[in-house]
């Protein structure tokens, strides 16, 4: 197949100058096309040879590759296709969701209620924010139930039964009328069928010895506190019945990444129950769980305690990156080491590592190290920027159970082998042994080692 092209391109789009040509057209001769299929079809490209002429030039052979278009019938079958697709993925979702919601409604069909319903009296140890932010939730459960705080503080006693307001952690959030605020031991353990403890892990011991003589040996402890006894290195699942004296008191920790004043806010919220009991689990989720906020279980005691524990010193490293203003890869790379080192230490403990990766674990570890209303990220920035430890603490209103928990870590972690360079770091960081500064430059010239 051959055919002559005459048109007279003169002008400079053939040309890599500017300048017209003056010479005679050249001549375009199309010596040969090649289809690859007999009928055109999108994406096979035709091949065009070209022969070029003209007075002052040799011959030149030009080869041209040209995708013709798909016809217009194929073009309508591509979209219908890409229709259906859309179409089925879309059924796919709906149908996965539906299922979802299916077993969702069945499984609360045969919720029990029989734990809330029998539930008449709720004992809380503590007055401070977390304390009060759960004294308010389960309150609001069941209006006919009494839940009694005992605290220290008088004025917090009296701010609480005359105007219900905490005055001094929650001034602006009015508890339920059903919370009462009390002073006396034996009047806020009288009839109790459930102990919420709120008291700092530091101060449990000391606290639960002078209630013993009014707790029931078989009344549920419900433990709020993270963290470890700096002296002892033990757990609230051991402070607990030893200070009772009462290896059977029943005992469950709540823990997971929750913010009081977010509780306060009716904000949504995940959490775990733990306990060796699946049946006392079992009940303390029914008495907690509501539409804003969900609770899971666990058998996994160690884990969800440890885990509680040592975010806490983890998220004084996580500020201390932030105050020295060190950037986003340190932040991520320093908590994904913490990471690795909690689940190290707790491994060895006996936890299960499937703890370390939920709620309890990366979910409190997310929330305290990357949020500013963390008071242990809060004494980490403040120790990035050049304050001095007895400074801040001396200027907080709340507990930072990461302080003294820190010594207690290391010493753990040297019981059980187990190496932790960055929390060992911000145990020497509070020990005032190392500045901030000089350990990132100790932390980043560790040996290159393998990932574990």
């Amino acid at each position: 197949m051959a055919s002559l092209i005459e048109p007279p391109f003169s002008t400079s789009f053939f040309s890599n100058n500017s300048i017209s040509y003056s010479q005679p057209p050249l001549q375009f001769k199309l010596l040969h096309t090649n289809n690859f299929s007999p009928t055109p079809k999108p994406k096979l490209a035709q091949t065009i040879l070209l022969l070029v002429q003209s007075k002052h030039s040799s011959l030149t052979v030009c080869t041209a590759s040209i995708e013709p278009p798909p016809p217009p019938d194929q073009e309508e079958n591509v979209s219908l296709e890409v229709a259906s697709t859309t179409r089925d993925r879309r059924k796919i979702v709906r149908v996965a969701w539906e299922k979802l919601l299916r077993w969702s409604r069945s499984l609360r069909s045969k919720a029990k209620t029989d734990v809330l319903e029998r539930t008449n009296k709720v004992v809380v140890l503590g007055g401070g924010s977390f304390g009060t932010a759960m004294a308010s939730h389960v309150a609001g459960r069941k209006e006919q139930m009494e839940v009694n705080m005992l605290v220290r503080d008088s004025q917090i006693c009296q701010s609480i039964n005359e105007n219900h307001y905490n005055c001094k952690y929650f001034p602006k959030h009015k508890l339920p009328e059903n919370v009462i605020a009390t002073t006396n031991a034996k009047t806020a353990f009288f009839g109790a069928d459930f102990c919420l403890h709120a008291v700092p892990v530091q101060f449990s011991s000391s606290f639960l010895e002078g209630v013993a003589e009014y707790v029931e040996p078989g009344l549920p402890f419900i433990s709020l506190s993270k963290g470890l006894e700096l002296n002892t290195l033990r757990m609230m699942s051991q402070i607990i019945p030893q200070t009772l004296k009462n290896s059977r008191q029943p005992f469950v920790a709540l823990s997971g990444p929750s913010f009081a004043l977010e509780l306060m806010n009716k904000l949504p919220t995940a959490m775990v129950v733990a306990s060796k009991d699946k049946k006392l689990a079992k009940a303390v989720q029914q008495l907690l769980a509501s539409r804003n906020l969900r609770i899971s279980t666990t058998s996994d005691v160690t884990g969800v305690e440890i885990a509680g524990a040592l975010k806490n010193v983890l998220a004084i490293a996580a500020g201390i990156v932030e105050g020295l203003d060190l950037g986003n890869n340190s932040m991520a790379a320093l908590v994904a080491q913490g990471c690795s080192e909690i689940r190290w230490l707790s491994t060895k403990m006996g936890a299960k590592s499937t703890t370390i990766s939920g709620l309890s674990g990366t979910g409190d570890i997310m929330l305290t190290c990357f949020v500013s209303l963390s008071r242990n990220r809060t004494v980490g920035v403040r120790l990035g920027s050049g304050e001095t430890l007895d400074d801040i603490l001396s200027s907080m209103n709340q507990v930072a159970e990461g302080v003294s928990t820190a010594g207690a870590v290391i010493a753990l972690a040297q019981k059980y082998k187990v190496k932790m360079p960055v929390l060992t770091a911000v145990a020497r960081i509070i020990d005032n042994e190392l500045t901030p500064q000089k350990a990132v430059f100790e932390l980043m010239n560790l040996p290159q080692v393998e990932e574990v």
